[in-house]
């Protein structure tokens, strides 16, 4: 979880990988009309995210053994729908400073999010409560490291 630029994708991929689970880009759900919205730099509502939100639950929930997903599930509401669909569900909080995600987000190419919503997505974003499963890891980390710290607290 995490706003864009944290590379939800790409440690999210590698995780799976040295979990041996299946992967997806929860980006790959969004409805045409969310995608479109934030082309056009509108943020979504969380009437937009409900639908976007119950289709990654669904895909999780489809996965007994397991699966990694990348998702914002930037407040603690869309994560609790996510943890209704799917019970024990562990955050892996990616954050980092807001320079270092909007340079990351300009240089990425064919990605339908613009860094003009990079701010609206930080003053919405509502880090892990003491009593969700989860934790935060630093982005200034390389991925292969965030994902052998990710895979330390996973075994712990």
């Amino acid at each position: 979880m995490g706003v864009s630029g944290t590379g939800k994708t790409t440690v999210g991929m590698l995780l799976a990988d040295a979990l041996g689970l299946p992967w997806r880009d929860g980006d790959d759900l969004h409805p045409p009309h969310n995608i479109a919205k934030m082309v056009a730099g509108e943020p979504l509502t969380d009437a937009d995210r409900g639908p976007w939100l119950r289709a990654v639950g669904r895909w999780l929930g489809q996965r007994p053994a397991g699966g990694v997903i990348a998702c914002s599930a930037l407040r603690r509401p869309y994560r609790d729908l996510l943890r209704t669909a799917v019970p024990g569900v562990r955050f892996v909080h990616l954050h980092g400073d807001r320079d270092l995600l909007a340079e990351r987000m300009g240089r990425r190419h064919g990605h339908f999010m613009p860094v003009t919503l990079l701010d609206s997505q930080l003053s919405l974003l509502e880090p892990l409560a003491a009593d969700e499963e989860g934790r935060e890891f630093d982005v200034a980390d390389s991925p292969t490291e965030l994902v052998a710290q990710i895979m330390s607290w996973l075994d712990a």
